[in-house]
């Protein structure tokens, strides 16, 4: 485990600006050494924010939308285009508005798609996608993401992993369904701790005053079982995007700046 870095901004407008611009950097950096990127998504209003905040940046069109393989961190399990789901919300925010090629935009599956109910079974199929995508150089089933984003909720989940359920302790799947959620709707589909941790860098992002205690909580040692962002990090780097506010309850130690 590496330890985490902070950026802190001004407000949650100038966080997804930057974050956003970081973000290109990224993309282009590992289509220039490799030919292409891997990115997980994520949802909520930090993660929306973010990508309203890519659709518009100048340096938008430097990335080459085709080459880019797009996952999600998780989902809530609802029929396809639904406005609650995340991918719904993220292609209204940036991906219907660029040049991606669609077979490298992987969305989980969706409450009436072929696995119907069975949320377990479509975390199956998930897990099955990306293992298929990960290749030799990976060490593993899941591909080596370049960047892996997580908003963070006022309770500490990340992803939809939540203190004390059982999905958090999960240590060997990738992929998991996730049962009465403590916020709607209740049943969802969720990338795990190892997943998660399979990522060259892991991005957690948290903005407002509802999110200060939960930074404060994940970044003073405590455990990923009462505290799920605190288990959430990246292999080479992890990143903690913040603004003043949510930024608010932590010691002034913990405010260095994070390297380029």
């Amino acid at each position: 485990m590496n330890t985490p870095q902070l950026v802190v901004h001004r407000d949650k407008e100038l966080m997804a600006q930057a974050a956003a611009a970081r973000l290109i950097t990224k993309i282009v950096d590992a289509q220039a050494s490799r030919g292409y990127a891997s990115i997980v998504l994520t949802g909520g209003r930090n993660g929306n924010g973010l990508l309203a905040a890519l659709a518009s940046a100048p340096a938008r069109d430097a990335v080459d939308w085709a080459r880019i393989d797009l996952w999600w961190g998780d989902e809530r399990y609802l029929p396809e285009g639904d406005p609650d789901r995340n991918d719904t919300q993220a292609r209204a925010a940036l991906l219907d508005a660029v040049p991606l090629d669609p077979a490298r935009v992987h969305p989980m599956p969706a409450s009436d798609g072929p696995h119907g109910a069975d949320v377990e079974a479509a975390a199956e199929a998930y897990a099955a996608e990306l293992s298929k995508a990960a290749g030799p150089e990976n060490h593993g089933s899941v591909p080596a993401f370049d960047v892996l984003m997580l908003g963070v909720g006022p309770d500490t989940h990340v992803a939809s992993l939540f203190p004390e359920l059982p999905a958090v302790r999960e240590t060997e799947r990738t992929v998991v369904g996730v049962h009465g959620a403590p916020k709607p709707p209740p049943t969802r589909i969720s990338l795990t701790l190892p997943a998660i941790r399979s990522a060259r860098e892991v991005w957690l992002l948290a903005a407002g005053e509802d999110k200060a205690e939960a930074a404060a909580i994940a970044l003073s040692g405590a455990g990923e079982i009462q505290a799920p962002a605190a288990g959430a990090y990246g292999r080479s780097r992890t990143l903690w995007l913040l603004d003043a506010a949510a930024a608010s309850q932590l010691p002034r130690s913990l405010y260095p700046p994070a390297s380029a």
